[in-house]
This record gives structure tokens, sequence and C-alpha cells, in this order.
């Protein structure tokens, strides 16, 4: 895959700019403000999609598959580390000397005239982001940000604002998030995650130690998570904010419901004051506490913190439902790590009723199943009741011997509670076999499993008439 070189310096003056992988979320807020900045932006993604026909509505030209010719006119090419070294739009850009830049360069060009909120963590980024841009809108300080999903309300992943603060899910995966000049640093968790490019947790944890100490004003830290009160003890900032459910937490959440609405109290500074939030799960209550942790640290009152964010409404591939056929209510999550999945699980069986969990689980990189297949199965056994396992989505990385999505379902305990199905036709009927009405079926996964989702509905449906029919 392709490094970032976090040295290499940005230019103020780019031109005409070349999106290599537009299609992800990421990649296409970013693309969006480059043109609303005044640039002339064209694409390129492996596979069309629903991102590509919006950012065409919007007059960017996006190409299907990689190909030298996209490169076109352009002076700059943003890339993601997702890519291969030996992409052919990558190297035609070597070839001709054009300036390269990484994502997140590119994002760091964008927010450099602006005060930065940064939020990084193994888990929940996407979804803190969301509730710390919707606060702030709620609290009319008009940011502008960029997300890694699509906030539901807003009806997109990046917008500019007014007002002086820029929001952005900050990548840790490939150390990139080292990049920005932040002002505000969040760190949600500090998992033993990405030790491909890390190589150890202590690695890992240096990483997060730079990353806050190198905020200007203010670091907000969980109080729970191990990883992070590792993190948090060596920290020589002389502003930090816990948030959590310890005890000893600046913001300490507590009394949480998630029988229904989730209801919890939040107490700051001796003061206790009740909360709800729109989106289910014991874990959206943490994310809640750490975006108001931020807002409070910005200096906005508690109340009114907690009330902005609570009308937060989710994100896309974050517990995103998009059908119901039969009864059965199909969902896609972007969880990829054991403790995603078991948050995401979780939060689905306090709205699920008396109906069955189906999970619907595509492992992402071969080196994160060869090392959790274990972890995985312990907790999808757990938490759903009934995991159909598909295929490893490699992504950036070339498959090792001996690693398929077999190497979870072998580890469940109770056969009898998984498949193991590498082919997604066949994984589409066997799902449309055995869900009945009530089930919620939910996809977990970080690669391309959401678009296997139209499958699952279209079998379920098939099934659907059939039923009738027969009747």
């Amino acid at each position: 895959m392709i490094k970032p070189d976090l040295s290499l310096p940005i230019p103020e003056t780019l031109g005409a700019v070349h999106f290599v992988g537009i299609g992800g979320a990421g990649m296409s807020g970013i693309a969006r403000l480059f043109q609303a900045a005044g640039l002339t932006v064209t694409g390129s993604d492996r596979s069309d999609s629903k991102t590509a026909s919006k950012l065409r509505a919007l007059g960017i030209p996006v190409a299907v598959g990689h190909d030298a010719a996209n490169v076109g006119e352009a002076d700059t090419l943003v890339v993601t580390s997702a890519l291969w070294p030996d992409n052919p739009e990558y190297l035609t850009a070597q070839e001709r000397g054009l300036t390269v830049l990484h994502r997140s360069q590119a994002l760091a060009w964008l927010t450099n005239r602006k005060r930065l909120v940064a939020v990084a963590g193994a888990h929940g980024k996407t979804t803190s982001t969301g509730m710390i841009v919707t606060g702030l809108i709620g609290l009319d300080a008009d940011p502008s940000f960029v997300n890694g999903g699509v906030i539901s309300e807003l009806g997109t992943s990046s917008a500019f604002g007014d007002g002086e603060l820029f929001v952005v899910e900050a990548d840790e995966s490939d150390g990139s998030f080292l990049l920005y000049d932040t002002a505000v640093a969040l760190i949600t968790n500090v998992d033993p995650d990405h030790l491909d490019h890390y190589g150890s947790v202590e690695a890992v944890e240096d990483a997060f130690v730079q990353f806050a100490d190198a905020a200007s004003e203010l670091v907000v830290i969980s109080s729970d998570d191990a990883g992070a009160l590792r993190v948090k003890d060596r920290l020589a900032h002389q502003r930090v904010l816990s948030f959590g459910e310890a005890a000893d937490a600046d913001l300490r959440v507590h009394s949480i419901q998630t029988d229904g609405p989730v209801r919890f109290t939040l107490d700051y500074e001796g003061v206790s004051y009740p909360a709800g939030l729109r989106v289910p799960g014991h874990h959206n209550a943490i994310n809640a506490a750490g975006a108001v942790a931020v807002l409070v640290g910005l200096g906005f009152a508690p109340d009114a913190a907690l009330a902005a964010v609570g009308a937060f409404g989710g994100t896309g591939r974050r517990f995103e439902l998009h059908g119901t056929v039969g009864g059965v209510s199909v969902y896609d999550d972007y969880a990829h790590h054991p403790t995603e999945v078991d948050a995401a699980l979780t939060a689905a069986r306090t709205v699920v009723g008396e109906g069955r969990i189906i999970a619907v689980h595509q492992p992402h990189l071969y080196s994160r199943t060869k090392l959790m297949a274990g972890e995985f199965a312990e907790t999808l056994e757990r938490t759903a009741d009934y995991t159909i396992v598909l295929e490893v989505c490699g992504a950036r990385e070339d498959p090792i011997p001996g690693v398929t999505g077999e190497l979870v379902s072998s580890r469940f305990d109770d056969a009898s509670k998984v498949a193991y199905v590498d082919d997604w036709d066949r994984a589409a009927e066997h799902l449309a076999s055995v869900a009945r009405p009530g089930d919620f079926v939910v996809t977990l996964g970080c690669g391309d499993v959401n678009l296997i989702v139209p499958q699952l509905l279209e079998q379920l449906e098939s099934r659907s008439v059939a039923g009738v029919a027969g009747e």
C-alpha cells in the first residue's frame, strides 16, 4: 500500500486536482470541499456508486476503473493508503512530476486557516465527529467539517461553514493524524489495532501521546479505556478533560438506560444533567459524553451542549437501516473490530424486541483476521443469534495462505450458530432461508459488505413473494 510521506511540504496552490478512490466517504467529502473552494476536481474509483453519481451531479467527473488517462490535465493527485503503488494513475503522476498528496495532507490543506477539532481513536470516531458537528450546528457555531460517514440529518459528510471551527475525523491507522495543526484533540479509545503499520502496541500509544500533546488548546480523552488511560498518564498537556463511566471522570456518565430511547445522566463540576439520544446503544451514551466534553471545553454550557448533541440522528454505515421485507429488517454497520461488533450488536439487541439478531460478517484484512479470529468468533457467538461469515476482504493486503472467513467460523463453540459461505449469492439465499419476521439482519465490516445488502433484500423479497403464492 502507499505510505504517506508526512514530511512532504504541501503547496499553497494545487491547481487542478484528481482524486484516486474518490468514492469513499472521506475522499468524496474532501473532493466536494475542494470544488467548493474553487478548484477544478476530477476523480476515479474502482466501481460505480451512489456517491459517484452524487459527485457527477455536482459537476465532478468520476471515471469508473483506474487508468492513466484518468489523470488528464491534473496538477495534483490525491491518494489514500488503500491504493497499491502500481496503480496506473499514481504511476502516471510520478512520471509527470505532479504533486501527489495523501488524503490527510489534502485535508490539512483545507483546514490550515481554521481552529481544528480532530477526533481520533480505534472506534467511535465517525459517530463522535457527527455528534460534535451536530452539536456545534445546534449551538449556532456553523462549523466546517469532514467526516468518515454521511451525517444523517445533514445528508452529507462534509461542508464549509462560516464559523472558526473545523471538525475532522482524524485517521490514526497510518499515522497521518499527526499531520494536523490540532487545537482540540478527542481520543475515544486506544485499542491495539493497525499493528500492520505500527508494529507494536507501544508504538500505537506513542503516536496517540504525540497527537494529544501537540493539541494547542485541549485534550479530551476516555476515562474507561485501558489504552486511553495509559496514554493519559503520559501526557504533558496542561488541559485535559476525561469522560466516561469511571468515578473520577471529569464528565461522568451514569444511569444509562437502553430499553427504548437512550437516556442517561451526565455529572460535571458537581451538577447532574439528564440527557437523551436519538441513536441506540450504551456505547453512544459514552460517545455523546466525549462530544459534550469537547463542546464544554470550547466554552459552551453543559445543558445546551447536551441538548444539541441529543439531536444527532446517526451516520451512514453505522447501524443504518436499508429496508424491511417480510418483517425482516436489514441494517448495515461499519464495525470491523471485535469491540465495534460488540457495540453494534449490543445496541441492536436493545431495539430488536422479540426478534433475533443475524449477523453477516465480512472479515477485513488478512492480518487482522489471522490475529483476531478467535475474538471475532467469541463476540459474534455471544452477541448474535446466528452468524453468516463471508470471505475476507483483503483490501490493501495480499492473501495469507490459510486465512479465510472459515478461520472465524471454525472458532465458534456451537457450530449450529454459524455458517461460512464464501459466495455472496449463496449467502443471500442462505440468509433468506433462516430469517423470519421480527429478525434484524446486520451486515458488519468496513470493506464492501454493504454492497451485498441489495442481494439480501432481493432474496428476502423473493422468499416473501413465494410464501404468499404458496398460501
